[in-house]
């Protein structure tokens, strides 16, 4: 697609890609001055871009500590940018439309379909209002919610601020937080790790997930996307805090004064936290090497399509997935729900999943070139650390603030194209404009497996 009405026409994915790299760069400005730190002096470029990066990428991995190296101007600037990452930064082009009620022109109904990867073009008007008023309804109630745990501890200012801080990291499925270890002081607060459970799985399962099941009562049916979705990811929540629960049986050695109960909402957080949300409950550097995998396998996967999470998301897993099964008991035809799903679905699916992992693959071996030690950084800390940004999750296992020039640029972009997108980057990257052959040459086959 590309914007009407220029001699030029821009593609749309361009215009995606550049927009997010302005807004990271002005989150850089900004994060860089004087008045963002607590200690009143600047932060390097490199760094202040690095979390701007992380932040409009809603991912969460930092070089500096949160809590203490930002003052509440700056985590408000982070905390701004996640919101804007969360939703998509073309949201917020829309919002005046929808405040003064004024009709949305086809030129921001295109870039809004790019931005939020509807899938078709009436969907826009329509779901662009469920999108932010849902948006902010579920986060203000979050907010609410968390500020019950949080008043007594913090008093009324603090308290709320902190209270809306981490609901938009939990609902954005962002890695940030204001306690300066994550939520590991929190191990015995079930109601705190409920809630933001609640809201890491909300934001993860997609605008569109929300609107088919808000009209269910009306429409009587959900869309073959939103049945996968669901279906899927509540696979990976109960198997995730199944095989946890298997691997991590040192847990109680780890939380010796956590209660069994406590203990299980604590597995069943990790099961949750690496659907790309990034708060963590406990030093993920305890964790059996099992564990870790299964993380890594969590992170890669992701979220739902058209949500706030990363990955290569729960709907392309359960697709190939469901591929796979067919063939094996040799049926052509992919079926769910008494659906089939078109071969083009496929193909873009195993296209993903073959990009990402090239991707992935390619900074693995650079970062273990440039950052890896045998004394200090194994592979499992550069794979961890590679396959948290690309799916825009932001756990670590404790490199990212000790990574190089090099090491920070490559994690930045690893954000930067698990946010925007393979396909979008790619596109913007080539730009290629494919012709139709008036021919077709014969078919071959050859040796699989």
């Amino acid at each position: 697609m590309e914007l009407p009405g220029f001699k030029h026409r821009i593609p749309l994915p361009r215009i995606l890609t550049f927009g997010f790299f302005i807004l990271i760069i002005l989150g850089g400005l900004l994060l860089s001055l004087p008045m963002a730190t607590r200690n009143g002096h600047a932060t390097s470029f490199i760094d202040a871009l690095f979390t701007a990066t992380s932040a409009i990428c809603i991912t969460g991995l930092t070089t500096v500590n949160t809590a203490a190296h930002w003052s509440v101007f700056g985590q408000s600037i982070i905390m701004l940018l996640v919101e804007i990452g969360g939703l998509g930064f073309m949201s917020f082009t829309v919002l005046p439309f929808i405040l003064f009620r004024r009709h949305v022109d086809l030129t921001t109904r295109l870039l809004v379909k790019e931005s939020l990867n509807f899938e078709n073009l009436s969907d826009v008007s329509s779901v662009m209002k469920y999108v932010i008023g849902l948006s902010a309804l579920i986060q203000s109630i979050g907010a609410g919610l968390l500020f019950i745990d949080f008043y007594p501890r913090y008093g009324l200012g603090r308290g709320l601020f902190i209270s809306v801080f981490q609901s938009i990291m939990a609902f954005c499925n962002a890695g940030f937080d204001l306690f300066g270890n994550s939520l590991e002081s929190y191990q015995n607060d079930p109601y705190l790790l409920l809630v933001i459970s609640a809201l890491i799985i909300a934001g993860g399962l997609g605008f569109l997930v929300w609107r088919d099941l808000l009209l269910l009562r009306k429409r009587k049916r959900l869309s073959l996307h939103t049945k996968l979705a669901l279906s899927t990811s509540a696979i990976l929540l109960v198997g995730g805090t199944l095989i946890f629960s298997l691997t991590e049986n040192n847990l109680a050695v780890l939380t010796p004064n956590v209660s069994p109960f406590n203990r299980l909402i604590n597995t069943f957080f990790l099961a949750v936290t690496p659907r790309t949300a990034g708060l963590t409950t406990l030093p993920y550097h305890q964790l059996s090497i099992a564990g870790i995998v299964l993380t890594i396998v969590l992170m890669f996967i992701g979220g739902t399509s058209g949500s706030t999470a990363g990955g290569i998301k729960t709907t392309t897993f359960g697709l190939l997935t469901l591929q796979s099964w067919a063939v094996l008991r040799g049926h052509h035809d992919v079926e769910f729900s008494k659906r089939r799903f078109s071969d083009q679905n496929i193909l873009r699916a195993l296209m993903l999943v073959f990009a990402s992992i090239a991707l992935v693959v390619t900074a693995i071996m650079i970062l273990t070139a440039t950052e890896a030690t045998p004394a200090r950084y194994g592979l499992e800390y550069v794979t961890f650390e590679v396959v948290s940004a690309f799916s825009t999750t932001g756990m670590s296992l404790g490199l990212t603030p000790h990574l190089s020039v090099i090491g920070k640029l490559i994690i930045m972009l690893l954000m930067f194209l698990g946010r925007v997108g393979i396909y979008t980057v790619m596109f913007t990257a080539l730009n290629t404009n494919c012709t139709k052959k008036g021919y077709r040459y014969p078919t071959e086959n050859i040796l699989i497996g």
